[in-house]
């Protein structure tokens, strides 16, 4: 089964009046490329939670983010009223002092001051650690199911683009009949223009005509193209084939190059051409398989 690098997932859970939020997108890449945005009270699980995420995604670029917030906002922030008024009576002081105006609107300026916040150091226990790694498997669960659906968009089109690839290799069968006519005809009238009396040795000519037909002979080309493309639509139910499908893509492109090299036929050329274009677009859907 192969899989998509691309892939969302968010998942939710609220334990001791926190709601553990995580994050995941991924993209593709050549291997794991992992952001990790979390609390820095959660720092101490921070190698787990890479370890997860790199066992259960394996490849990719992929971007977390763990945040925690509290369902009671009455038990966050609390404003400490004595430093309040410690900041008002120098700010009074000071105003005395200089002879200037107190401020027209001096809350303002007092709730701007620093330190006037207490707020809560949070102390995560194993028990709400544990909470934050199970929404994280959710996440990377839902993830994963999304990937396997792309993947399987993404296989359905490969396929699709594959059997076109066959599709136009059985087109080059005629044309290739009437080329050997066309090359003989050639070095024949080479021959005659070539001779004063226009008189040649067969046997020669014949020689010259085996060389010339097996120089250009596509047969063994076509015979490996097709087992590239059979290898390649057997290699779409393992899992992570991506690497393994880009290789036989490469093959499968050395081949249609090669018979595009040999082909020495207009017709034949234009088909060539058409493979190299279903196959660029197998190249560029291969490269976002895991």
């Amino acid at each position: 089964m192969i899989r998509s690098m691309t892939g969302y997932g968010i998942a939710e859970q609220t334990y001791n009046a926190k709601k553990v939020s995580v994050e995941v997108k991924t993209l593709n890449s050549k291997q794991l490329d992992l952001q990790v945005k979390l609390p820095n009270e959660l720092r101490m699980a921070e190698l787990d939670f890479r370890n997860r995420i790199g066992a259960k995604l394996q490849r990719g670029k992929v971007d977390v983010v763990i945040t925690i917030t509290d369902t009671d906002l009455s038990q966050t922030y609390h404003i400490d009223p004595d430093i309040v008024k410690a900041y008002k009576e120098q700010i009074e002081s000071i105003s005395i002092a200089l002879n200037v105006a107190p401020a027209d609107d001096l809350a303002s300026i007092l709730f701007r001051m620093p330190g006037i916040f207490n707020v809560p150091v949070e102390n995560y226990d194993e028990a709400f650690v544990a909470k934050v790694v199970e929404t994280l498997d959710q996440a990377l669960d839902i993830v994963d199911g999304f990937r396997i659906q792309e993947g399987n968009t993404l296989k359905k089109d490969l396929l699709h683009r594959v059997e076109l690839i066959l599709d136009l290799l059985g087109q080059v069968e005629p044309y290739e009949k009437s080329r050997h006519e066309v090359i003989k005809q050639r070095i024949t009238k080479n021959l005659s223009e070539l001779t004063t009396t226009g008189q040649y040795d067969e046997n020669r000519f014949e020689q010259e005509l085996i060389y010339y037909l097996e120089k250009l002979d596509i047969t063994e080309e076509k015979v490996r193209l097709r087992q590239h493309c059979n290898y390649f639509n057997e290699s779409c139910n393992d899992d992570q084939a991506g690497k393994k499908l880009g290789f036989i893509a490469q093959e499968m492109g050395r081949e249609i190059n090669t018979l595009g090299s040999k082909a020495n036929e207009v017709n034949i050329q234009k088909i060539v051409v058409k493979m190299k274009d279903e196959l660029e677009k197998i190249k560029e859907q291969v490269c976002n398989i895991l």
